[in-house]
């Protein structure tokens, strides 16, 4: 989803136009192209550390696009 959000985030900087396939570039809605689950709250310990775990993820994504 990163990468799609990316490549459509590229797309709507260079065209001014949403990405035929993974529209405006936002996380939001490359997640919603897909099927929703419900989402737990936060006292759910699981579920924190999930979350936890897709944070890290999108601060090395940030982190290792700005080396490139």
């Amino acid at each position: 989803m990163l990468r799609e959000a990316e490549l459509a985030d590229i797309h709507v900087g260079q065209t001014g136009h949403l990405h035929p396939m993974f529209g405006n570039g936002s996380l939001m809605m490359a997640a919603r192209a897909r099927p929703l689950a419900d989402e737990p709250n936060f006292d759910d310990l699981q579920y924190c550390q999930c979350f936890e775990i897709v944070l890290r993820c999108l601060v090395q994504f940030h982190v290792t696009q700005k080396r490139n």
